[in-house]
């Protein structure tokens, strides 16, 4: 027994973090069975943003993708480590990032039962990692697959806390030194965590000055903080941080005032070169801030409407994520009160908790910071009940805690149970030998254009480039929304060919900008086509917006864009010289999320009003009935022999019915079918993929509807040079 109570830290801790890669492993047991989730028989990602990292270190390793100025490389820590990883281990990139969420992700019970043990109680610990480990909201983004960045969003943060609550219970300056240099790195390892780092370090200037501002070192606390928030280059950060403390801690300072001076400097320069009162009012107004996005004269539909994980969520939902149950929600809250009116050092975790009920109104991604400190918080209540309840018995108290913990703990298991289910890759093997198809014949200096959710797979897998990505989605969905809805497939041509070449040309401008110094003098003459800051913010460092170079002035000078649309649907019209081969990626799938694709190009740039009143649905046939009706999974019902629609109660006339279906030489079969002339309505019947689309007869029109769905397009402008069930892939031949 004194062999397990010497050790049962590292005990508690092995314990918790082989449950929490054993429960994230059951999703691979769930889905392994499945051929359309792997690729080169590796399971693949189910995150489109993973695909970003992963572009990222695979650049590394074969230079595929040299023109995409967009790639990350080493500057990012989570490709650094992942290059690192990937050099070290003798597994596949597609193994290495599949599998790295899992093992690192579930280091967030090491700080959590450290934590504990600063309070004798490591057991709590123990089953508080685990329930933080796998919370709806931690788990999700951190699942086999899903390789990003956040499996070191929230794992910092406590790990950074753990040291200054050791540092507070201990007042050792070493402690605090790694926990500043913590800081430090988290810059490096988390592209989103300045506004978390901000937080957490004002959090701590706070509870100073509230709790130690008698104490003799009372503005070194300050004066050290501040520095490793300093907005800097983090190794140069780090440097200056160790120098910092090696003068605290030597005794150089021996005046107090030259110390007061110190601290308040250093405060001041954090909040003004940090950009302190910016970042963090950006982070609110970007996740809150819904409508037209008016910031360059033009009148765009703003991105932010359209993602789910930027938008409000009921409360139920923010319960869950946090705690798994709405009940569990309040226990744990009033779990954590308590705790931190019993030890007053868990007000540090306050920041953390104000980010993650944030959530509530700026989107469910916020919800993980506020895990790990309610989940102590509910042990912690625990535990003091079990107290209560019978204060001489150790094992009932530990029993009726273990109870209460699995308790609250079982929805959380169930979720990972269900979720994963619904969960495949962001690609399927279908779609990714598509992909494969275009790399064979496409150069890494061309580019493929479709909707920003296909982004960053469409680097990796086809290694082309792309005009806007999961990252680059602002004023340029603009463009890739009107080539996909508009009725004319010269304008389709034209338009992708200027933008296109217009971009290369930023993005020449750019480059050429950054090796000179930014001296415009040192600009060759054909990248003059933009100034230094219109560069900057065409080729998505801004705003990300080349659509405005289009309209021939954008905020400086408003033009009617409409002239220039109209003059790309002219056959007259002479598109810039190529330079480079474009390719329209039309993935079936997108029928699923079409309606969302037009609404971006669907607007009035100058006013911001809705152009026309668009109808489309995309449903899945439920059952088609021996009287011909096709029952949809939305409710509607359509009537082949009548051609009539139902909307509930109310029927509609159906103009033109379709029936497609997939032919083994990848064609498409049409059969048409005309029913009221005066119909409002015509309906698509994908019967290989037992789908049903209803639109408008102006949205039939769309280039994606006639060439992606329908198969019909202009040879003289398109050469088709993909064609799967799967989706369509064409060249642009001007």
């Amino acid at each position: 027994m004194s062999w397990l109570r010497r050790n049962e830290v590292w005990i508690y801790i092995i314990c918790a973090y082989l449950i929490s890669v054993a429960l994230r492993l059951i999703y691979i047991y769930q889905v392994g069975g499945n051929p359309n989730y792997y690729w080169n028989g590796e399971l693949m990602l189910n995150t489109n943003d993973g695909y970003f990292w992963a572009s990222g270190v695979k650049n590394l390793f074969d230079n595929s993708l040299e023109y995409n100025y967009r790639v990350p490389g080493l500057e990012y820590g989570v490709v650094a480590f992942s290059y690192l990883i990937a050099k070290i281990l003798p597994f596949s990139l597609d193994t290495i990032t599949f599998y790295m969420p899992i093992f690192i992700s579930s280091l967030i019970v090491i700080p959590i039962v450290l934590i504990m043990k600063l309070y004798d109680r490591a057991f709590l610990g123990f089953l508080a990692g685990i329930l933080a480990a796998i919370a709806w909201s931690f788990y999700n983004r951190t699942m086999a697959g899903y390789y990003d960045s956040d499996f070191f969003a929230i794992v910092f943060p406590v790990f950074i806390l753990y040291f200054f609550i050791k540092f507070l219970r201990q007042r050792d300056f070493t402690t605090l030194l790694v926990a500043l240099l913590l800081n430090s790195l988290y810059f490096y390892a988390y592209d989103s965590s300045k506004s978390v780092i901000y937080a957490m370090g004002i959090g701590f200037i706070l509870y100073a000055a509230l709790f130690l501002r008698k104490e003799e070192h009372f503005f070194d606390y300050i004066f050290l903080v501040s520095l490793s928030m300093l907005d800097i280059h983090w190794a140069l950060r780090i440097l200056l941080v160790i120098a910092a403390w090696f003068v605290v801690t030597r005794g150089v300072i021996k005046e107090k005032r030259v110390s007061i001076a110190l601290a308040v400097l250093a405060f001041l320069a954090f909040l003004y070169f940090g950009q302190v009162f910016h970042i963090l009012y950006g982070k609110i107004a970007a996740y809150i801030h819904t409508g037209v996005d008016e910031s360059v004269g033009l009148k765009f539909y703003d991105v932010h409407q359209t993602i789910s994980e930027a938008n409000a969520i009921p409360f139920t939902i923010f319960a869950d994520r946090i705690s798994g149950s709405v009940i569990g929600f309040f226990v744990a809250l009033i779990g954590y009160i308590y705790l931190a009116w019993r030890k007053r050092e868990f007000l540090l975790f306050l920041p953390l908790i104000a980010i993650g009920f944030f959530a509530y109104k700026g989107g469910l991604r916020f919800t993980v910071y506020a895990i790990p400190a309610l989940a102590m918080g509910a042990v912690y209540l625990f535990w003091e009940i079990a107290k209560l309840i019978d204060p001489k018995n150790r094992k009932v108290q530990y029993a009726i805690t273990i109870v209460a913990w699995f308790i609250l703990l079982y929805p959380n298991i169930q979720h990972i149970w269900d979720y994963n289910k619904h969960i495949g890759p962001v690609f399927s093997k279908g779609e990714v030998q598509d992909l494969d198809r275009l790399k064979k014949i496409a150069s890494n200096k061309d580019y493929t254009l479709t909707w920003w959710d296909y982004g960053y797979p469409i680097w990796y897998y086809s290694e082309t480039n792309t005009l806007i990505d999961g990252g680059k989605h602002q004023n340029d969905n603009y463009i890739i929304s009107k080539i996909m809805q508009s009725d004319s497939p010269l304008l389709m041509a034209n338009l992708s060919r200027l933008a296109i070449e217009k971009y290369v040309a930023a993005v020449k401008s750019y480059k050429n900008y950054k090796e000179h110094d930014e001296e415009e003098r040192y600009i060759p003459e054909e990248f003059k086509l933009f100034s230094k800051g219109e560069a900057y913010h065409a080729v998505g460092k801004g705003n990300g917006a080349i659509v405005e170079a289009l309209f021939e002035g954008g905020a400086k000078e408003l033009k009617d864009p409409q002239e220039l649309l109209e003059r790309l649907k002219s056959s007259d019209y002479q598109p810039p010289k190529k330079s480079r081969d474009i390719y329209i990626y039309m993935p079936n799938k997108m029928t699923r999320i079409f309606a969302t694709v037009m609404v971006f190009g669907n607007i009035d740039l100058l006013t911001g009003d809705r152009l026309r009143d668009s109808i489309y649905y995309s449903s899945y046939v439920r059952r088609v009935k021996k009287d011909g009706k096709i029952e949809l999974s939305n409710g509607l019902v359509f009537d082949q022999k009548k051609g009539l629609l139902y909307f509930g109660q109310r029927s509609f006339e159906v103009k033109n019915f379709l029936v497609t279906q997939n032919l083994k030489n990848g064609d498409i079969k049409v059969i048409p079918k005309i029913y009221h002339q005066d119909g409002g309505f015509v309906v698509i019947y994908m019967k290989s993929y037992r789908k049903l689309l209803v639109m408008d007869s102006d949205t039939f029109r769309a280039n994606y509807i006639q060439m992606g769905i329908l198969g019909n397009y202009d040879k003289d402008l398109f050469e088709l040079v993909v064609k799967s069930p799967y989706g369509r892939i064409y060249k642009i031949k001007r």
